[in-house]
């Protein structure tokens, strides 16, 4: 289990590193703007919004009413109206400005490429929709300023050939410029804020545990700051619009209007070019080098302690992988900055992202601690949490199966295949189970038998347990085309593909079950790794799928069976292995410093067998079980349970 250290920094994000750790100086890590960029851009938008719905109240869309109006409401309502009007354009103003430098920091620290392509697109749209209601909104006043934008904004569409130069002539006299030419841009004014809004909903469902309140001190910060501005420098308009003069001077505004300037300077035509080409390569940049070539799609992050195995995609954060499946993570600012989404690392190899020292300290990380909005998967990953205080992951699926066969393996052992009702995909790692929902709520647990590639229907390995309620049901009244309810997939118990070890499989009973999983998706996968099968049983009649097991061995260089009986019957006539299952294992490798090994049976079989196992050289982080019930980290305590649940142990 190894973090890699932090990828060097680029220039530009060491220049946010260094404003973030003033920031959080002066504010501390969770007050710290710029790791909440996303709410406060909501924040202001609400901002616009409400002021914008008052000052429209008093606005008068005609050409006679519309300068009067807007100055009524400045100077009459000074302390209203002139106070939400200046607000309604810094607010506006800070917007933008947030947008941008949301979309800056993901650029700068890669977060703009591969399944964020969607995300990154729809914020190029909302920048440049808040960026054009800002533009259209300086249309409104009906002053100098206005009459400016209108006409500069009517010579630059009259270029496109759609249009053929029809616009700019609505402009040459006052009696020219109609009522509904007011209608047009109040309706503009309206629709362009709910297309920012319709876009930044959609924007937001794309990001998992996405945040649109920023901390409330954080909120009247920059309502203080916006007021303070509104109130010491107001927005002022510049004399009644007069379509038969020109203005000689304005008070140009360089933040919304400086492709205005470049009209005038370049023409039209070129502005265009500029103005789609940069908009061409925003839109394009998910997709331009540099690339990453030949990484892996995605791996497996094992949870604890949700007993659950989820895909982390490519370039996606642990942190960002979990809250998607509805994970109570803990976290806050997402970009490694305040440490509150510090985890374990049990196994695995992640990559961490550019972030703060003080988040996480080289002892820490020494000690197999890491980020999770930082970390990136390299290979299968387990990692251990506290989850979030008063939050609750979402619930395990649920579905509807129906049984489709029922073939008796043993005298004791059933083999069940479900088939999932209904057209939902339904998938799983190799090794994890299912628990079967029984009528009044209690739940019963048993392990794929398949390999995941397989498809089709779900096969478990249901031994009879006496007094067993559904070991009960299905040996003596279970039919063909019964349903049953189920939910999963669960289990963090998997096969790891980031080694080369030989791997041992240590099988007790229907423990073969979640092992006939997993070599099958070994097989399936062509891995070369040396495996060897070691499988404990009674007599011989309890190895149902020997032939199988047989035939792998044929078939595949790279495996070996070793069947081994503990109290085999005279009519078995068995010449091969007795004894317990683990000193077989113990008897044929001295050494196991070299190998990792997959248990999976009763709990006295793991317990007996893994400080033996230890004191033969095996680590502890290449002794795998399943982990809702046996963490091989730990010691087990008590008697919790007479059988792992693996393979349908549980009645």
């Amino acid at each position: 289990m190894t973090s890699t250290s932090p990828t060097s920094a680029s220039p530009v994000q060491r220049a946010f590193l260094v404003l973030e750790k003033i920031f959080n100086r002066f504010f501390g890590e969770h007050l710290n703007p710029f790791y909440h960029l996303g709410a406060i851009a909501y924040f202001l938008l609400w901002i616009v919004i409400f002021s914008g719905l008052y000052l429209y109240a008093f606005f008068e869309t005609s050409v006679v009413q519309a300068y009067d109006s807007v100055d009524a409401l400045t100077h009459g309502q000074r302390y209203v109206g002139g106070l939400l009007r200046s607000l309604h354009r810094y607010a506006s103003d800070a917007l933008v400005l947030v947008i941008a430098l949301h979309m800056l920091r993901h650029f700068a620290f890669n977060r703009h490429r591969g399944f964020r392509w969607f995300s990154w697109v729809s914020g190029v749209v909302i920048l440049w929709l808040t960026y054009a209601s800002g533009i259209n909104g300086y249309m409104l006043p009906w002053d100098r300023l206005s009459q400016f934008v209108v006409t500069a904004t009517t010579e630059w569409f009259d270029v496109l050939p759609v249009l053929g130069g029809s616009m700019a002539r609505n402009f040459i006299s006052n009696a020219n410029v109609s009522d509904r030419l007011f209608s047009l841009l109040s309706f503009i004014h309206i629709g362009l804020p709910l297309g920012v809004m319709t876009v930044l909903w959609i924007h937001t469902q794309r990001v998992p545990g996405a945040k649109t309140n920023p901390p409330r001190p954080i909120m009247l910060g920059w309502l203080a700051t916006l007021t303070l501005l509104s109130l010491f420098k107001p927005a002022l308009s510049q004399g009644r619009a007069d379509m038969a003069t020109m203005a000689a001077t304005l008070d140009f505004d360089w933040f919304y209007l400086p492709t205005y300037a470049l009209i005038q300077q370049w023409g039209p035509a070129n502005t265009w070019l500029l103005v789609l080409g940069a908009t061409a390569l925003l839109l394009a940049l998910p997709w331009l080098p540099p690339r990453t070539v030949g990484q892996r799609k995605s791996w497996g992050l094992a949870l604890r302690p949700d007993n659950r195995i989820i895909d982390v995609r490519a370039g996606e954060t642990l942190l960002d992988a979990g809250l998607r499946e509805g994970l109570p993570l803990p976290f806050d600012c997402r970009n490694g900055g305040c440490g509150a989404c510090k985890c374990t690392l049990l196994h695995g190899e992640v990559a961490l992202l550019p972030y703060q020292g003080s988040a996480l300290t080289e002892a820490e990380r020494a000690a197999g601690k890491t980020l999770l909005c930082c970390a990136q998967a390299l290979s299968d990953v387990e990692i251990d949490y506290v989850p979030q205080s008063g939050a609750k992951a979402h619930p395990v699926k649920r579905y509807l199966a129906r049984v489709a066969r029922l073939d008796l393996l043993s005298p004791d052992v059933m083999r069940v295949c479900l088939q999932v009702e209904g057209s939902t995909r339904f998938s799983f790692h190799a090794g994890q189970y299912i628990n079967i929902m029984l009528a009044d709520g209690a739940k019963r647990s048993f392990s794929f038998a398949t390999a995941p590639e397989a498809g089709g229907d779900i096969e478990l390995h249901v031994r009879r347990v006496d007094g067993g309620r559904f070991t009960g049901l299905v040996f003596d009244s279970m039919k063909i085309g019964d349903t049953l309810r189920f939910e999963g997939p669960l289990g963090a118990f998997t096969l790891r593909e980031d080694s080369d070890k030989p791997i041992i499989f240590v099988a007790g009973s229907t423990g073969f079950a979640p092992v006939k999983s997993m070599l099958e998706h070994a097989f399936h996968t062509g891995m070369q790794r040396r495996m060897i099968l070691y499988w404990g049983v009674r007599s011989r009649r309890d190895l149902y799928l020997a032939d199988l097991a047989a035939q792998w061995a044929r078939e595949h260089a790279n495996f070996r069976f070793v069947p081994v009986l503990s109290t085999p019957l005279g009519e078995d006539r068995w010449d091969g292995r007795t004894g317990l299952v683990h000193e077989a294992i113990l008897a044929d490798f001295p050494d196991l410093s070299t190998h990792q090994v997959y248990a999976c049976g009763s709990v006295q079989m793991v317990q007996a067998a893994q400080p033996a196992f230890a004191q033969q050289g095996l680590a502890s982080d290449d002794c795998f079980s399943d982990a809702f019930h046996l963490a091989p980290q730990r010691a087990l305590h008590g008697q919790a349970a007479d059988l792992v649940r693996l393979g349908g142990t549980h009645g």
